[in-house]
């Protein structure tokens, strides 16, 4: 099976050789030999896009060379360009640029396009693709689990051990979870001095009430945070240490960079996510998450 960088990749290359062509999210997929729902969701991930939205902004983008530099009448524009009636294309331009064809031909005005797509020598890890970083808002939510104290040394190693054995052993016994597919594993009370962290093996619950004995409980309030996404060719049961320390390693880079707009409190608490729904057979998805708060 493809690589997540390359199918993307590819992807990405073969809707700009088909934007003639009619191509869409199924002919893609059946070129890759996967879903056309698992491609979607790909690469929605990757891209905070759907492939159809994706596909339709660059041939609306693409058609202003035969708009704008032929005399072709608007109805064969429509047509190359994978539009079946004109009058669809005509709701489609407006709606892209919020202005007709026929007006845009008349008076010239400037409209902003959706250039494509590309991927970059950054976002290739050697078991995956990695994305970020997004600035978002993340509500407020309260999470039970299993706590762990990990030494820094240890925690690429035991992490990964101590969310398989919640997922599969321990979270039955926590009655109020809000999503039952996700599996969020939290990193709090950072102890640079004793060079050691408490780790949380949780699912994200309704309240903090009525924890069975023995689980811990944490709310995450709401914070504005850097979200970084990863897509590798594996289940999730096997992201390993190596796939975590590039992973880490793009993420501290980010945070050191001086020119960054935001501090990154990588020291008070992270998160990484993970949907196990989303599996697909092929493919594992990750989110990860930290606060941040905007330089003066």
């Amino acid at each position: 099976m493809i690589q997540p960088y390359e199918l993307l990749e590819k992807v990405l290359i073969n809707i700009e050789d088909g934007i003639r062509d009619d191509i869409n999210s199924d002919d893609l997929a059946d070129q890759f030999d996967l879903s056309s729902v698992h491609l979607q969701r790909l690469f929605k991930f990757a891209f905070k896009q759907t492939i159809a939205a994706y596909i339709r902004s660059r041939r609306l983008s693409a058609c202003l060379e035969d708009l704008l530099k032929t005399d072709n009448n608007i109805l064969d524009i429509a047509l190359d360009y994978g539009f079946a009636y004109e009058q669809t294309f005509i709701r489609a331009f407006k709606s892209e640029f919020g202005i007709t064809p026929g007006d845009l031909r008349k008076t010239g005005q400037i409209v902003k396009i959706r250039p494509p797509l590309f991927l970059f020598d950054e976002n290739k890890l050697d078991e995956g693709v990695f994305f970020g970083p997004d600035i978002v808002m993340v509500p407020q939510f309260h999470i039970a689990g299993t706590s762990h104290i990990i030494p820094f040394d240890d925690s690429i190693t035991f992490a990964p051990k101590a969310a398989i054995q919640f997922w599969d052993n321990e979270r039955a016994q926590i009655k109020n979870i809000v999503n039952p597919n996700v599996y969020i594993g939290l990193t709090c009370n950072i102890n640079v001095k004793d060079g050691a962290s408490e780790y949380l093996t949780s699912v994200q619950v309704k309240d903090i009430k009525n924890i069975p004995k023995g689980y811990s409980k944490y709310t995450f309030e709401k914070n504005l945070c850097a979200r970084f996404r990863y897509i590798g060719q594996h289940h999730y049961y096997d992201l390993n240490a190596h796939a975590a320390v590039e992973m880490y390693n793009a993420i501290w880079k980010c945070a050191s960079d001086e020119k960054s707009k935001y501090t990154y409190l990588i020291d008070t608490v992270f998160f990484e996510k993970i949907d196990t729904g989303l599996y697909d057979g092929t493919y594992c998805q990750m989110e990860w998450f930290t606060p941040v708060l905007e330089k003066n």
